[in-house]
């Protein structure tokens, strides 16, 4: 299950953009926390502190025990806000958890026994689809990931949601089918074994089309019939025709 950190926060008076900017240049972070039967609250956290836990890249889906002034509050992060030029946090939010509650989150998905898979020992690459699923669960029972089992997953085979054991109380928010996790693909190498014979026999082809044609062309500047241009066999050449005599001229 997932741990739960403790936070220090401080209550922050100034609200809005001006009082946000003030909170960011003394090194803190401004957050707001909602939900439940309270009012919002706006507090802020230490950068230092806040960057910590941000950086694990699963701080959306780790509960939180907020102490603020000495009143601690459970709370999941629902939003973070970064900086677009620097990445750092600039903001975030928070949502209460009370006692019995379904939240709705997304969960980190890992892989096991890759040393099983008869796909994987002979090449196969791992795709997977989905890195996380988003379901809903009790924010008591909040898992740190679902864990999918590799073991005889052959090239060409794929690992659906309904291949999860999943712990009790949680469900896919997608109900209506069961949706694709990772597949086992065949490596490049395979696809290039199979199409170079095909190409080959291609070229072969277009090679014997090509002497083909070659053949059946009659030569640049040879006769069309071949009768008509040769004598015949013994024979002799017909002599060229005389040029016309040219006619007297005319007596004046």
């Amino acid at each position: 299950m997932t741990d739960v950190t403790t936070i220090s926060a401080a209550t922050r008076a100034k609200v809005g953009t001006g009082g946000a900017r003030a909170v960011r240049r003394e090194g803190m972070v401004p957050a707001v926390v909602y939900g439940g039967k309270g009012e919002p609250e706006y507090v802020s956290i230490a950068l230092r502190d806040f960057e910590k836990h941000y950086q694990t890249g699963r701080m959306l889906s780790t509960l939180f025990v907020l102490d603020i002034g000495g009143k601690k509050t459970r709370v999941i992060p629902r939003e973070v806000q970064v900086d677009p030029v620097s990445d750092r946090p600039i903001h975030a939010d928070f949502q209460r958890l009370v006692e019995g509650a379904r939240i709705r989150l997304f969960i980190p998905v890992h892989f096991k026994n890759h040393g099983d898979s008869p796909g994987l020992k002979r090449g196969g690459v791992l795709n997977v689809v989905r890195h996380e699923v988003e379901f809903f669960c009790p924010s008591d029972h909040i898992p740190q990931f679902i864990e999918g089992d590799l073991g005889g997953m052959d090239i060409g085979d794929s690992m659906h949601i309904s291949h999860f054991k999943l712990p009790q109380g949680l469900e896919p928010v997608i109900r209506n089918r069961d949706f694709t996790i990772a597949t086992v693909a065949a490596p490049s190498s395979f696809a290039e074994v199979e199409t170079a014979p095909t190409a080959a026999a291609e070229g072969e082809a277009a090679a014997a089309t090509a002497e083909g044609a070659a053949a059946a062309a009659p030569a640049a500047g040879a006769p069309a019939a071949a009768g008509a241009a040769a004598p015949a066999a013994g024979g002799k050449a017909p002599a060229a025709a005389a040029p016309a005599a040219k006619a007297p001229a005319a007596k004046k």
